[in-house]
């Protein structure tokens, strides 16, 4: 005779459900991208349990880059607008001893049916309207990426190419400042490709030219995805770094 296996119980450590329930404000922006949440006392109260449990979830959501630990003045939800942050999923460094900063041009911004790949990628149904950018980001006048982003147009319903080409900053800050939207993590592949006539067009390179292909997805809070990117990045005078931990 088999002897059916009795279901096992289920366990989350006390710290973990408060970090859960602060994930849960954040979610819900009862604590705003720049601002400070409540003191360790705070939440202990509120949450009735120990400030030692408290500071264990913050201790985890300040290891995830969600929350921020300022010494003397309190944990502060991360921002991109803090220029730490702004470029913080930004992975190109120059092979000389110089300061990468990147200058944005947006070429288009449209609305189109997603198509069933798109849709499923951001969790959309398949044809639901999604916005379709394209960018060109320089470093002293010279091209170095191109770039195609899908956005849900529910998300950022009045988005226009105006606004973007007005915007000065990375493109994360412009969804916190703009749309209240705050990424948190993402998930990239990555692969060599060589350049059509429409990217070295763009680019200014010839056909062929050896190129990096970047797919991203990126997430907001409860792991809901917001943002796919396609960029080609050429290398030639940069590397793709990624510092592993």
């Amino acid at each position: 005779m088999t002897i059916p296996s009795l279901p096992v119980a289920s366990f989350s450590p006390l710290y973990q459900q408060i970090k859960a329930m602060i994930l849960a404000s954040l979610q819900a922006s009862e604590w705003l991208p720049g601002m400070p949440i409540p003191s360790e006392m705070e939440l202990a109260a509120r949450y009735l349990v120990s400030q030692g449990t408290v500071r264990k979830a913050i201790d985890e959501l300040a290891a995830e880059n969600l929350l921020v630990r300022r010494q003397g003045k309190g944990t502060f939800v991360a921002t991109y607008q803090e220029e730490g942050w702004q470029y913080r999923f930004l992975r190109l460094e120059l092979d000389a001893s110089q300061k990468l900063h990147l200058i944005s041009h947006f070429l288009a911004c449209e609305t189109l049916k997603s198509t069933p790949v798109l849709a499923q990628m951001l969790k959309l149904k398949a044809g639901d309207p999604v916005i379709r950018i394209e960018r060109i980001q320089s470093f002293q006048s010279k091209p170095i990426v191109f770039e195609e982003i899908w956005l849900s147009a529910a998300r950022f319903n009045d988005l226009t190419l105006d606004k973007l080409n007005a915007w000065s900053g990375p493109m994360y800050a412009f969804y916190e400042s703009q749309y209240s939207t705050h990424m948190v993590r993402a998930e990239e592949q990555i692969k060599a490709i060589n350049a059509d006539q429409h990217l070295a067009n763009h680019l200014g390179l010839p056909v062929g030219h050896a190129l990096l292909l970047v797919d991203r997805v990126a997430f907001t809070y409860g792991n809901k995805p917001v943002e796919i990117r396609c960029a080609r990045y050429n290398t030639s005078e940069q590397s793709y770094v990624n510092k592993l931990n």
